[in-house]
């Protein structure tokens, strides 16, 4: 059976939508069937960080209304065959979501897929709700910021007073991914440590991806960053390792010139 995973974020810009691209590349390379869903109606932007945005005719607007069959409107990404790609609508707005209609959409799925990832809508926006309640999982993404990981902790509370599963007395499996780390900065006091953000969040790590100007640049060309040799690609990998059931994957050391800092020298341990 399939699982549906939601990448979610309580803001903005923090780096689900590169999460999600990068996750859903990372286990199809391990030979799982994928399908990444943008969910983000009007404003979409995975299909950009996937290189898929010259090769869209229909949505997933189209495909709830009957416009066109899923197939039609299922992308496979030309590099990685395992991964496809349904995008959101540019020009609808995000209140046409409708949770029966998603709820249909993702049971065709399952039959198809092995893992279906929702790239959900930043925070609690019109449109969340209904990229979350049918989750089996969410990924909420954060960076070590206090605004940032205020916002995640009240989507964390949406997330278990909405979602279908928590309606029926079930918990959804939530971990945390901690984006955008800069070890110095931690070291200096000037970010919070992971052991901060975890200490407020009170949630499973499941990932920390570094700073990485690489992330800029595959975004630029189109590329999710997982398929080049950089920090942040070596994190994904191990971030969608992690997500397939592989125990004892080990955190990278991210050291800095000064050493690295001690919230992550006790997870190394």
């Amino acid at each position: 059976m399939a699982e549906v995973i939601t990448i979610t974020s309580g803001k903005g810009g923090v780096g689900k939508s590169t999460t999600c691209a990068n996750l859903a590349a990372g286990i199809a390379q391990e030979g799982k069937r994928v399908v990444a869903i943008d969910f983000d109606i009007g404003l979409r932007n995975l299909d950009m960080i996937l290189g898929l945005e010259n090769r869209i005719v229909y949505d997933v607007i189209d495909v709830m209304e009957g416009n066109c069959n899923l197939s039609q409107a299922l992308i496979n990404h030309k590099k990685t065959k395992d991964l496809y790609f349904l995008p959101a609508s540019q020009s609808k707005d995000k209140n046409i979501l409708d949770k029966e209609k998603v709820r249909k959409l993702l049971e065709e799925l399952k039959k198809d897929f092995d893992y279906i990832f929702i790239d959900s809508p930043a925070g609690i926006e019109s449109g969340f709700e209904h990229a979350a309640f049918l989750a089996d999982r969410a990924l909420i993404v954060t960076t070590p910021e206090v605004s940032a990981v205020r916002d995640a902790d009240r989507v964390i509370g949406i997330i278990d007073a909405k979602s279908e599963k928590a309606k029926a007395g079930l918990q959804v499996h939530k971990e945390i991914i901690i984006n955008r780390v800069r070890a110095d900065m931690i070291e200096r006091g000037e970010m919070m440590s992971i052991d901060d953000v975890l200490q407020i969040l009170a949630l499973t790590l499941i990932g920390i991806v570094p700073e990485d100007e690489k992330v800029i640049s595959a975004t630029n060309l189109g590329e999710p960053v997982i398929y080049s040799h950089c920090i942040s690609g070596e994190a994904y990998k191990r971030i969608s390792r992690r997500v397939v059931g592989e125990k004892e994957v080990p955190f990278m050391d991210l050291r800095q010139k000064g050493g690295f800092f001690s919230s992550l020298k006790r997870l190394f341990s």
